[in-house]
């Protein structure tokens, strides 16, 4: 099935993982980079995680996955030990109209954890809509092993400039080739940078 590949903004909004394990613990992280407002319910947990909930990083539940738990939620991973457990929430959630991920369960997937290479604000993500995990990391450091470790850097300078430019300039195909000439050049904060020069020309 094609899946449409999006970035969800996640800060603040109310987000659920069942489950505390190994693979729970994966996904915990990935939201709580992303800056979500977490909580997770599971009757034990990984060292780790219990103590990332005590440090104040999420709220813990230490009980078992109850229905209530969906309410007012935006998004949920059902990554407990128990197949049935994973189904029962997907179809809850389903019923609420609920993002969720089962994981390891394709079917029972509103949306897929991509493998990703970040730098900064930079991030590709690559999915195998769940087929194989394994080629979508393969990827993925392949990828990174390409980019330069300080591309985030220059992406906001790239950003700063761009918006320079927007400011500057008038909406067209002038401003739209600009932008598209300084995203091909090499960008730094120094005065002498060509591609801050090349864009102070044109305004």
């Amino acid at each position: 099935m094609p899946l449409f590949p999006i970035f969800l903004t996640l800060a603040g909004r109310r987000c659920l993982v069942a489950g505390a394990g190994n693979v729970a613990a994966e996904k915990i992280a990935s939201l709580l980079h992303a800056q979500a407002h977490l909580t997770v319910v599971a009757p034990e947990a990984l060292p780790a995680v219990a103590q990332q909930a005590a440090a104040g990083s999420f709220l813990w539940h230490p009980r078992a996955f109850a229905a209530s738990d969906l309410d007012d939620v935006f998004l949920v991973v059902a990554a407990t030990s128990s197949p049935e457990v994973n189904h029962q929430i997907f179809t809850l959630a389903s019923e609420r109209r609920i993002l969720c991920n089962s994981v390891d369960d394709p079917p029972n997937c509103d949306f897929y954890f991509p493998s990703i290479v970040e730098r900064g604000d930079l991030q590709i993500a690559i999915s195998t809509a769940g087929e194989s995990p394994a080629l979508a990391q393969r990827l993925r450091k392949e990828i990174d092993a390409q980019l330069a470790p300080d591309l985030g850097g220059q992406l906001a300078q790239l950003g700063q400039l761009r918006r320079e430019v927007l400011a500057a300039l008038p909406p067209g195909e002038e401003r739209k080739q600009l932008l598209h000439t300084l995203a091909a050049m090499p960008v730094c904060e120094l005065p002498a940078c060509p591609a801050r020069q090349r864009a102070q020309k044109k305004q």
